[in-house]
C-alpha cells in the first residue's frame, strides 16, 4: 500500500486526503517511479475545484509532474532501467495518471534523464513550465531573435520560464504584474522590460519598449477583460497565445484591433507538445540543451511536504508565489 492523494468530490483545497491504495503495477510502455518531489501547476488547482477541461472520475489522482527513481518496468519499455532517476513530463490526461503521492505510473516516453545537476525539487518543477512556454513560443509562434514578446503572469513558473526562453534565444521579454510587489523581483530576475498593468498602460507602454513597433507575440495564461488592452499592444499580424483562464471575469473579444491588424488569437495548450513525437523531441533537446548550460534553471518559491498538501494547494492559490511551489514526498 502506498500514500496517494486523491479527491473524491470537487471543491476547495480540504478535498485533497491522503489515501492508503494498493497502486497496480505498470502496464505496457509505463513506469513504475517511486516520487522524490513534484511540482504544482495552476491546471491542478482548476481540476481540483472541477474547473478544468477534464472532468475526474471519483476517486481521483492529481498530478502532472514529478521526479524520483524507476521501480519497475511495463512490458516494451527500453528507454529507461529500474534504478534510473528521472523527470516526468506532464503526460496528455490528468484523469488516467497522476504524480502526488509515493508511487506513479507515468508513460515511459515521457520519463527523461534530467542533467545530475539538478535537485530532486529542480527536477520536478521543469518540465510543464519549459514544455508550454517552449511549445507556444519557440513552436506555434517562432519567436525569433530581436522580437518583443508580452509574458503576462509572468511571476508565474511558466512565465518565469517565457523569460529565460527569450532571454536564451535573444528576444525582448516585457513582463507584466499587476502590482508593484513582483516587479523588482522580475527585473532582478532577467525582465527586459516590466509594466505594472494596475498603474501603466500597456499598450502605451509596449508601444514606447518598441519605438512603436509593437510586440509579435503575447503569451498569456490570464484572458478576461485585459485581452482588449493585449491586442492593442500587438503589432500587425501578431500572434496571442491563450494558455490559461485565470480571470474570473468573461473574455470579451476583442474583434476591432483582430480585425484591424489582423491578429491571431490562439489557445494553447503543453499537451500538442506532448501529442507529436517530433516537436516532442525537439522540446527535450531544447530544454536539456538550456538546463545544461544554466541558460534555463527552475526557480523554486516554497517547498511543502506530502502531508502539507492542502497547505501546499491554498498556497497555490494566494498567488504570493515567484516560481514554482514543490511538495517533497
Amino acid at each position: 500500500m502506498s500514500r496517494i492523494v486523491r479527491i473524491h468530490q470537487n471543491g476547495g483545497p480540504e478535498v485533497l486526503q491522503i489515501d492508503e491504495v494498493d497502486v497496480p503495477p505498470p502496464g505496457a510502455g509505463e513506469i513504475a517511479v517511486q516520487i522524490k518531489a513534484l511540482g504544482l501547476n495552476r491546471a491542478e488547482s482548476m481540476f481540483r475545484s472541477g474547473h478544468y477541461v477534464e472532468a475526474p472520475v471519483f476517486p481521483a489522482r492529481l498530478g502532472y509532474e514529478g521526479a524520483g527513481i524507476v521501480t519497475a518496468l511495463g512490458a516494451g519499455v527500453t528507454n529507461v532501467a529500474v534504478g534510473d532517476a528521472v523527470s516526468l513530463i506532464p503526460p496528455k490526461s490528468i484523469t488516467r495518471w497522476g504524480a502526488y503521492g509515493e508511487v506513479a505510473n507515468f508513460p515511459a516516453e515521457l520519463a527523461v534523464k534530467h542533467p545530475a545537476s539538478l535537485s530532486w525539487e529542480e527536477a520536478a518543477a521543469t518540465w510543464m513550465q519549459y514544455v508550454t512556454a517552449y511549445g507556444a513560443l519557440i513552436e506555434v509562434a517562432q519567436m525569433r531573435r530581436g522580437e518583443a514578446v508580452i509574458i503576462t503572469a509572468a511571476s508565474s513558473s511558466v512565465g518565469l520560464a517565457a523569460i529565460q526562453i527569450a532571454k536564451m534565444i535573444g528576444a525582448t521579454s516585457i513582463a507584466t504584474t499587476r502590482t508593484r510587489a513582483k516587479a523588482d523581483a522580475l527585473r532582478k530576475f532577467g525582465a527586459d522590460h516590466v509594466v505594472v498593468t494596475d498603474e501603466e498602460d500597456l499598450p502605451a507602454r509596449v508601444a514606447d519598449i518598441t519605438g512603436g513597433a509593437l510586440a509579435r507575440v503575447a503569451f498569456d495564461p490570464v484572458a478576461g477583460p485585459a485581452l482588449e488592452s493585449l491586442a492593442q499592444a500587438v503589432a500587425e499580424r501578431g500572434i496571442i497565445l491563450e494558455y490559461g483562464a485565470l480571470a474570473t471575469a468573461p473574455t470579451p473579444f476583442p474583434l476591432f484591433p483582430v480585425l484591424a491588424k489582423t491578429l491571431t488569437v490562439r489557445g494553447f495548450l503543453y499537451k500538442e507538445i506532448v501529442e507529436s513525437p517530433e516537436q516532442l523531441a525537439r522540446a527535450k533537446r531544447f530544454i536539456l540543451d538550456g538546463l545544461a548550460s544554466g541558460a534555463l534553471k527552475p526557480v523554486i518559491d516554497k517547498v511543502f511536504t506530502l502531508d502539507q498538501i492542502v497547505d501546499a494547494h491554498r498556497y497555490l492559490e494566494s498567488n504570493q508565489q515567484f516560481g514554482k511551489i514543490v511538495v517533497t514526498v
